[in-house]
């Protein structure tokens, strides 16, 4: 595919999923009906696509309007690059722009250049103050791939020689020696030996800070295991008695073949199992999402001011059920991937309030400025 046809193909899937599609199914479904697309093309496309979501508003502000030709019209603008190139009506190219195309757009205003909603743009500031404009930018950018190294499995130069070995090029957190980003070549990642040997997991480098900060004695519990990155971090660190829940049992499906990869013993629990009081209960709740948007950027657009007061009211739900399953003396660790202060601080103090049997005993909030994606920790102990 040429350049120009890459946008044309953007152009239609950003469409589809202005009218409500899915970003992925719109994706998925352009992909089975281009044959032709080889999987340099699929990628090219899908950068594209991705990268517009990240600026949805900013580039529709540039191009002048909120569709998929003048979406990816602001991209041209934003980057400097000539829109004749793309827009030239050559073989599958887009159609040339047209006289009001021309001379539409402006340049953003400061809440079109923070690309967020609206409604979320005070929430999103009274969150987090002075950075709130920093992280927003930040927000607009592709997130770093971060892998954990599997201490059962190898050290940080046996995971990194691998690694090398296949052309994936890493390079070391300063904040922990195990956490490790990838600079280079994370495409060949998912067939590499390293990651199909267990040497090394992907996990967001905010997420293993968590972990990381977490006690490993006695029984532990992960309640919203989901495809279990928690508890096999957990596991790595050394735990030796780790439980994994899941409400939607199908969501850790395959966490038994990450074990076993990982060489991690991890025992899979339903409902009925938990009535017993555990020394640490781990509760990743559901929640908006905000600090992974560069990862979704779809999901941002399609949260509204409902969704997260049913957010709200399913975390302290959560949030009660793990301090009821936590015996005295043990940890209640309370977790988000979100930025909001609805779901992180404004929630423990609601909590805290009416649980006065529990005390906060440490708080993390990691941003891009400071970590990687948007991650919430509270740490809380039963009297």
């Amino acid at each position: 595919m040429t350049p120009a046809a890459r946008f044309a193909a953007a152009i239609d899937i950003l469409d589809r999923f202005l009218a409500g599609e899915p970003a992925e199914a719109a994706l998925t479904r352009w992909a089975r009906g281009s044959r032709f697309a080889g999987s340099g093309d699929r990628a090219g496309v899908r950068d594209l696509v991705y990268d517009s979501l990240r600026r949805l508003r900013s580039r529709a502000a540039l191009g002048g309007a909120m569709t998929g030709r003048s979406i990816m019209l602001g991209a041209c603008r934003e980057l400097g690059q000539n829109p004749a190139m793309f827009f030239n009506g050559e073989g599958f190219a887009p159609a040339p722009l047209t006289i009001d195309e021309i001379s539409a757009g402006h340049t953003p205003t400061p809440s079109e250049a923070c690309d967020l909603p609206d409604w979320l743009l005070g929430r999103w500031q009274a969150a987090l103050g002075a950075d709130a404009d920093r992280i927003a930018q930040a927000m607009r950018e592709r997130a770093p791939v971060w892998l954990r190294v599997n201490a059962m499995q190898a050290n940080v130069q046996d995971a990194m020689g691998a690694l090398i070995e296949e052309d994936i090029l890493v390079e070391p957190s300063d904040l922990l020696p195990y956490a490790l980003r990838i600079t280079q070549g994370e495409r060949r990642l998912a067939n590499s030996r390293a990651y199909l040997d267990g040497l090394v997991e992907l996990q967001d480098l905010s997420a293993q800070l968590a972990c990381a900060a977490l006690p490993l004695e006695g029984r532990i519990l992960d309640l919203c295991a989901g495809g279990g990155g928690k508890s096999l971090a957990m596991a790595g660190r050394g735990a030796k008695h780790i439980t994994a829940h899941d409400i939607d049992s199908a969501r850790m499906a395959d966490l038994p073949t990450r074990a076993a990869r990982a060489k991690a013993r991890i025992r899979i629990a339903g409902a009925s199992a938990l009535n017993r009081e555990w020394d640490l209960v781990i509760a990743d709740v559901p929640c908006s999402g905000s600090g992974t948007w560069r990862r979704t950027p779809a999901a941002k657009w399609r949260l509204t001011q409902d969704d997260l007061g049913r957010l709200v009211e399913t975390q302290a739900a959560i949030l009660g059920r793990a301090a009821d399953l936590v015996r005295p003396g043990g940890h209640v660790a309370y977790m988000t991937c979100s930025l909001l202060a609805e779901e992180n601080g404004d929630q423990i103090a609601r909590f805290l309030a009416a649980r006065p049997e529990f005390e906060q005993i440490s708080t993390q909030r990691f941003t891009p400025l400071n970590a990687s994606d948007g991650f919430y920790l509270a740490l809380l102990r039963k009297r």
